[in-house]
């Protein structure tokens, strides 16, 4: 069963308004966006169309979960970045910071390739799972428990169409 937790209201008015910060803080400047694939697609896509700089979009497909409710811990890059990063001003976009595992890992990733910055900006921060250090600059939603679905965030490729994000309620063969 899903329990509805945000509503498609509230992910375009909080969009919104991390695209208005990422705007004023680079100023016109040009920002690469990392798209984590697949969770973060839809997001991705309606943050880079509320932000005016100039912008690239470019994806990474990184796993650590299979078709599990819980991190397996093994980070695997799936595919890799197209684009030469180094010199850009580069924003990592996520759909969730669970355990922080995979962005940790992304992050250190990125960042040997000498962009001129790297900000994450996280749809949705779950600070009660976290097994390692590590924050969003721009963070959406915060929440304290719950496994999450929709906007396209799966669980086991299911429930990425639904337009409001809901959780999960154990025992629900829908």
């Amino acid at each position: 069963m899903l329990k509805p937790l945000f509503s498609k209201r509230d992910i375009a008015r909080t969009v919104k308004a991390l695209a208005k910060r990422i705007e004023k803080d680079y100023k016109g400047e040009e920002i690469v966006f990392v798209c984590l694939l697949k969770g973060s697609f839809m997001f991705t896509s309606d943050l880079v169309r509320f932000i005016r700089n100039p912008s690239r979009v470019d994806f990474m497909r990184v796993s650590s979960y299979g078709n599990a409710m819980k991190t397996n811990g093994r980070v695997s890059i799936l595919k890799d970045l197209e684009e030469d990063i180094e010199g850009k001003n580069v924003i990592i976009v996520e759909d969730i910071i669970d355990s922080g595992l995979t962005l940790t890992h992304v992050r250190r990733l990125l960042g040997d390739r000498k962009p001129r910055s790297l900000k994450i900006c996280a749809l949705i921060d779950k600070r009660c799972r976290r097994e390692v250090e590590i924050e969003g600059d721009y963070v959406g939603f915060t929440i304290d428990d719950g496994f999450v679905v929709g906007y396209g965030i799966d669980y086991a490729e299911r429930y990425r169409n639904c337009p409001d994000i809901c959780v999960v309620v154990e025992g629900d063969d829908e």
